[in-house]
């Protein structure tokens, strides 16, 4: 049987991406996201824009501006859109009953924040039994006051290449490798 997989994109929004919260290699995250997802739509899997929804805390609130995708994204009209409300995108959202109705059993994971919500989702991904593959060059983060965000990527990649899966397994790979990955697919 064929797997399934799905797009994650994390947390690319407006709020999370201003002069005073800078992220690594933005533009380029933004456009890898892109092409990734292009290439997820023509195959037929799921392509799943995940956004905090700061749910009465009075940031990140629904409807506002930056709650909002970033508008370099191409969102698709059958993309999913979904609301999370901790750094672990399966807390108390409707992702894990999503993802079981739709048959998905690998999750390619993409966003922001590295350290914090791709951190959390990936570890949760993983003992709940997913194929999980990160986009080593599709997440970023900020400066950290011990580490700066090109160092704390460069961590986080080596962390999840070194981790022990349950039933699931783990890898982590760049979006050139991936895309070139599907179309070898596409035409096998």
């Amino acid at each position: 049987m064929k797997t399934k997989k799905a797009l994650l994109v994390i947390d690319m929004q407006k709020g999370s991406f201003t002069p005073d919260t800078p992220r690594f290699d933005t533009n380029g995250m933004v456009q890898r996201i892109n092409g990734l997802a292009k290439v997820f739509r023509q195959m037929g899997f799921p392509v799943v824009f995940i956004q905090h929804d700061g749910n009465g805390t009075g940031e990140f609130e629904k409807n506002t501006w930056e709650w909002e995708l970033l508008d370099e994204l191409h969102v698709g009209p059958a993309d999913i859109r979904l609301d999370k409300y901790a750094n672990d995108v399966f807390y108390n959202s409707k992702l894990q009953a999503m993802l079981r109705e739709l048959g998905v059993t690998e999750l390619i994971i993409t966003g922001c924040a590295t350290d914090f919500c791709v951190e959390s989702t990936v570890q949760s991904a993983l003992v709940k039994d997913y194929d999980v593959t990160v986009v080593a060059d599709g997440h970023t983060t900020g400066e950290r006051p011990h580490l700066s965000a090109e160092k704390v990527i460069e961590h986080y990649n080596w962390v999840w290449q070194n981790m022990i899966p349950t039933k699931g397994k783990i890898t982590v790979e760049n979006c050139d490798t991936l895309i070139k990955k599907a179309a070898d697919t596409a035409y096998n």
